[in-house]
């Protein structure tokens, strides 16, 4: 067993967030929040006696971040200024894992102890951590695994003997006793945000539910949904609210309004907080598109501060959303967003392109019909926003389980991990589509709204400003009525740049060549 120098009075933790391999259409928001889990983590470790904590966010270091020279924060200088005893790598999202390892072994090079966890480290993966840098694995959730790992590794106990754990012991893989999910939130410390060193945090991240029932097959959050009070998410709103003077809030709950009763408890004691306070926040969640049948939710919703809303339409295709179990026909989609706009929502839409029918569905459509039933339907819909990304085989999931099943996974050896954020084609797709054609196709649909005019637009409604003048009977609804098109304008302009450049870097990385010889190597 791996152990730090014991004759230390105080040791430091740092957690590491790996830089993103690529722009994609996240790197915008990165840059103006930072993720949960490395700060319930950090904030855990952060209450133990003789330990400082830091979280290093490489896709958001912008108070004084040490930057490198390539990509990410200079750990060079980091383990000069401040050396860490241990490392925690956050692997969260599976294309930064090529990121993380080769931090891994920059820091086992140092002689610092590295450990890691997140979504990605399950099955064949965990082994291939522990041979890329790793020393231990925490595997689920982590705020009391980590407090009782680091009390191993500076002697206190076995590291057989903690929960939820794997690492290399005389030479094989060894995992200990799996860890019950947490289901006491009570008695975890609320999140500190002032452990992200360098970052300028604009959208604070907020949970009350961990897990989620719906078992699609191409999501990696399982397991039956467990509650904090909504008590308690008030507390932590509360708390951002009165030590960094929050503003803005994610709910990061994949589904908001499980628990009906007890969300609009919630929406209604987040209403009547700001009034005490004096102060209107502004929230987003993540809902179902069905939720727009309850009234009384979407008015609380609206009246506690929630303006925004993340949608999973997955596709506009009927026989798609058979495939996927989803038990909405397109125009109840439409009728659905319908009401939310009505309400007052600012509506983003989450979209899969090509997403792969099982062998027993006969089902082909060309690439080219498939764009045009997307473009017909969002022409429709009039969402604010939207996003088309590709299906991702994504590790534990049962969509990369069938693929692989099917032998249409393309070999990592020729599309790496780094390739696995929804920008890429990974698999072989169903007929008549081509490898090519699905590729290019998302940018096709997201041209619709994403376009250099709307730079032109952001001016126009700058300029227009002055006549919400003719609202001060309504201010409210005059600030409404201006503030939706420039938004709009404003993110759809954004989109286009990043559009822009993205297709500028995706030329320079050859992916196409690299397509090309990965279809090659699965037709032999």
């Amino acid at each position: 067993m791996i152990q730090i120098d014991t004759s230390r009075k105080r040791y430091r933790f740092r957690i590491v967030d790996p830089a993103y391999p690529a722009l994609n259409i996240y790197s915008y928001n990165a840059r103006r929040t930072t993720p949960l889990g490395p700060v319930c983590v950090g904030s855990a470790v952060n209450k133990m006696e003789g330990w400082d904590v830091e979280i290093i966010d490489e896709n958001n270091l912008r108070w004084y971040g040490p930057t490198a020279d390539t990509k990410g924060a200079d750990h060079e200088f980091l383990q000069r200024l401040r050396p860490a005893d241990i490392i925690g790598l956050y692997g969260g999202l599976t294309s930064t894992i090529p990121r993380l390892y080769e931090l891994a072994r920059f820091y086992k090079e140092k002689g610092v102890i590295t450990i890691a966890g997140g979504q990605h480290f399950v099955n064949e993966n965990i082994k291939d951590a522990l041979s890329s840098g790793i020393d231990y694995i925490v595997i689920g959730e982590g705020e009391e695994t980590i407090k009782e790992l680091l009390r191993a590794l500076t002697g206190e106990r076995s590291a057989d003997s903690v929960s939820g754990i794997a690492f290399m012991k005389n030479g094989e893989l060894f995992y200990t006793r799996p860890r019950a999910p947490i289901t006491d939130f009570d008695k975890l410390p609320i999140p500190d945000f002032s452990l992200v060193r360098y970052a300028n945090i604009q959208v604070y991240p907020v949970e009350r539910i961990r897990g989620c029932g719906m078992d699609c097959e191409f999501c990696t959050v399982k397991g039956k949904p467990r509650f904090a009070s909504p008590e308690r998410l008030l507390e932590r709103i509360s708390f951002l609210v009165e030590t960094e003077d929050a503003r803005k809030f994610f709910v990061v709950d994949d589904l908001f309004g499980q628990q009906r009763d007890e969300t609009i408890r919630f929406c209604n004691m987040l209403r009547d907080y700001q009034r005490y306070i004096g102060r209107r926040l502004d929230l987003g969640v993540q809902i179902r598109l069905d939720k727009a049948k309850d009234p009384e939710l979407l008015t609380a919703m609206r009246q506690a501060g929630i303006n925004f809303i993340a949608i999973g339409y997955e596709s506009p295709i009927e026989e798609e959303l058979k495939a996927m179990n989803k038990r909405l026909k397109p125009e109840d989609m439409l009728s659905f967003t319908k009401i939310y706009r009505k309400f007052g929502f600012l509506v983003h839409g989450m979209f899969i392109f090509g997403y792969p029918m099982t062998q027993d569905v006969d089902f082909k459509m060309s690439a080219k019909e498939r764009v045009r039933r997307f473009k017909s339907f969002l022409a429709k819909a009039h969402l604010d926003t939207f996003q088309v990304m590709l299906p991702i085989p994504l590790p534990g999931t049962e969509l990369r389980k069938r693929l692989k099943r099917d032998n249409r996974i393309y070999s990592r050896q020729d599309l790496g991990w780094e390739y696995y954020d929804g920008n890429f084609v990974l698999f072989e797709p169903d007929d008549p589509m081509t490898p090519e054609g699905m590729q290019a196709s998302p940018m096709k649909i997201m041209s619709m709204i994403y376009r250099f005019k709307y730079m032109f637009m952001v001016a126009l409604n700058i300029f227009s400003f002055p006549y919400t003048i003719f609202f001060l009977y309504n201010i409210k609804y005059g600030w409404k009525k201006w503030y939706r098109p420039w938004r709009q304008s404003l993110i759809r302009f954004w989109g286009w740049v990043t559009m822009k450049n993205w297709k500028s870097a995706f030329k320079k990385d050859d992916f196409l060549h690299k397509l090309q010889k990965a279809k090659e190597h699965r037709e032999k």
